[in-house]
């Protein structure tokens, strides 16, 4: 048999999935991978450890599913997205890994689009600049660990390190790197001018040579292989951001649908032959398929939420989860049906990490009662998500001019029949969800396929690979009540507007 072996490096676990030629997912392994928050604001991650985790979880899933390291065909990987990863001239990780959830640099977007620095870059990158883009923590480090700039060696996106450490090829993959605030969008290169206006220039050579997606990027070493379990020699692709993977996996290989990914970030994006450059939309990028890019909005306001509900609310009852062998979603999908969408719970923002209206915002319940329990509030955090996508959705749409075409969901949300019917109601589109559990795998091994000639084009590989469930359609009395909820939703941030930078400059004893 041949299989595909899928790696992604997401921002709460690492995963490993294998599939066959016509998309059956064989098997799975994930690591919970650990973040570290060494204070308010930042996140970050133990870049040998995630590297372990890697070799860890593809060790154990060729174990589980018996798979023989000569039968995987090819390795397609994809990762978070922002973020960074720094390798050192003494061939060890400069410092930890900073994730895409990290907010420390929010002062620099601020700054540069106040003094004209972001709107000159845009011509050139086709980006609105975020906190954690490299662009943004590289200018954070260079003014706050001046030390680690003058060691890089190479600079890193999350799954191009993982695929460094399997190859010993540095690369940088188009769809990545085209996130980065650092690229040239219409020269599809970096871009010294660019690396000037941020004031970056001098990490110009430690930038790695260009990569496609679909290109064999190099193969697995031998000291790789024995600690991965993998066979010397196989060939590993260039990959993709996360998004782009989980695109692919549900099938938005043309301008038609939208695919809205509900993971840690809310990501919500359609392709089209032109980037959106009149600056209605978030983010212009690179798509993995030539001739697209990627129209984005995203925030890190989605499922991300659910995961410290359950850390921080839910602990006793996921513990007897797991040792009842059962799924703590099941309880709180239960939970969660049990209100109509006409029903009275709280407004909640979900805005733990950073927020997607302004970048000092904080996660708030509005119109807590004494008579709300823990079930009031889980409903308030699935409605909050699903209104955050909601808003990104509105400002993709404009661009669009109509309602064409179907939601292609990825993520939590699309493991859940209650909050996938939500997502339908309250963006009032068709939604539909991928019979695969992990789509960014998917992606990777739907790559892998075209990649390694399986396939003609990623189209065929797609559409072969890709097993959609029946579409779930909006219904109008449910969509009604979401409609003045929302409403709530928007009226409540507007209200709090000018309450964050008086509570950022308190956080900061000013």
């Amino acid at each position: 048999m041949r299989y595909y072996l899928g790696l992604d490096n997401g921002g709460t676990s690492t995963k490993a999935a294998l599939f066959t030629p016509l998309g059956e997912q064989v098997g799975v392994e994930a690591i919970a991978t650990a973040a570290i928050t060494p204070a308010p604001g930042f996140v970050e991650r133990d870049m040998e450890d995630m590297w372990r985790d890697n070799c860890a979880v593809i060790r154990r899933l060729l174990e589980k599913t018996g798979a023989e390291p000569g039968q995987i065909a090819g390795v397609g990987l994809c990762g978070h997205g922002k973020g960074l990863y720094l390798w050192g001239k003494d061939g060890r990780p400069v410092r930890r890994g900073i994730l895409s959830s990290d907010n420390r640099a929010w002062r620099y977007p601020l700054a540069w689009r106040e003094d004209g620095t972001e709107r000159a870059a845009f011509a050139r990158t086709c980006q609105h600049v975020l906190a954690c883009q490299p662009v943004s923590l590289l200018a954070w480090l260079r003014d706050n660990e001046p030390g680690a700039l003058e060691s890089v060696q190479w600079i890193f996106a999350c799954k191009d390190y993982i695929r460094f450490r399997l190859t010993g090829q540095a690369r940088a993959e188009r769809t990545d790197y085209s996130g980065t605030g650092l690229m040239n969008l219409h020269t599809r290169a970096f871009d010294p001018e660019v690396l000037r206006l941020f004031g970056l220039e001098k990490l110009e050579g430690a930038l790695p040579p260009l990569c496609s997606s679909l290109e064999v990027a190099g193969h697995v070493t031998e000291q790789a292989a024995r600690a991965c379990g993998l066979a010397p020699g196989t060939p590993v692709i260039g990959g993709m951001f996360d998004i782009d993977a989980c695109a692919l996996a549900v099938n938005v290989t043309d301008e038609e649908n939208i695919c809205m990914i509900a993971g840690t970030w809310s990501i919500n994006e359609y392709i089209r032959r032109q980037p959106v450059t009149d600056g209605r939309v978030l983010m212009n990028s690179l798509f993995c398929l030539d001739g697209y890019y990627l129209v984005e909005e995203s925030s890190p306001t989605s499922a991300g939420n659910n995961e410290w509900f359950i850390r921080q609310l839910l602990p006793e009852l996921a513990d007897q989860a797991e040792r009842e062998g059962r799924s703590i979603y099941e309880t709180m999908n239960a939970w969660a049906e049990e209100f109509s969408p006409g029903d009275f719970v709280p407004v909640f923002l979900p805005f733990l990490t950073a927020s997607n209206v302004d970048p000092r915002a904080r996660a708030a319940f509005i119109g807590l009662n004494a008579s709300h329990t823990r079930r009031h509030m889980l409903r308030a955090v699935y409605e909050g998500i699903a209104f955050s996508h909601r808003y990104h959705l509105d400002r993709l749409l404009a661009t669009r001019g109509d309602r064409r075409g179907k939601i292609r969901l990825a993520g939590g949300a699309a493991r859940s029949a209650v909050w996938t019917q939500m997502f339908a109601d309250v963006m009032g589109m068709p939604v539909e969800t991928v019979a695969a559990t992990e789509t960014g795998a998917l992606g990777c091994a739907v790559a892998a396929a075209a990649a390694l000639g399986d396939y003609g084009t990623p189209g065929e590989a797609a559409k072969a690979m890709c097993r959609l469930a029946p579409a779930v359609y909006p219904d109008p009395r449910a969509g009604a009540a979401y409609e003045k909820k929302y409403a709530l939703y928007r009226r409540a941030i507007q209200c709090l507007d000018g309450l964050w930078p008086a509570m950022q400059d308190f956080l900061e004893g000013n």
